[in-house]
């Protein structure tokens, strides 16, 4: 498992890789699977993305607050999926950020669970 003080001298997909086996046996947490394309290194809560490695880059869905917050703090930018337009909801982690990623992963993961239908 990789610590977070040395996570400057770890790949970042040796990191996320940490990252999936933390999350793994969380309720309603699927890991990536074995597809092409857009979304197949994400960690899903019941079918959404909330985390994923994309060109190195640690991307996750948080509040608009929060990844504003994140942004300003110079810890990263909105992501963009390459169609020209950053998303509010996403973020881009700078990969010299000090923040954790297991923690930024965790509060996603809460993120997507209040976003759940209650059932009636």
């Amino acid at each position: 498992m990789v610590r977070e003080q040395d996570a400057e001298e770890i790949r970042p997909e040796d990191r996320y890789e940490d990252l999936i086996v933390e999350l793994a046996g969380a309720a309603g947490v699927t890991l990536p699977q074995a597809k092409r394309g857009f979304g197949r290194t994400a960690l899903r809560f019941q079918n959404k993305i909330f985390v994923m490695l994309v060109r190195g880059q640690l991307v996750l869905k948080l509040p608009a607050e929060r990844v504003d917050a994140l942004v300003a703090a110079g810890d990263g930018v909105r992501f963009d999926a390459n169609k020209g337009t950053p998303m509010r909801e996403w973020l881009s982690l700078d990969p010299g950020s000090g923040q954790s990623w297991l923690l930024l992963a965790r509060e996603a993961l809460d993120f997507a669970r209040s976003g759940q239908k209650l059932a009636r």
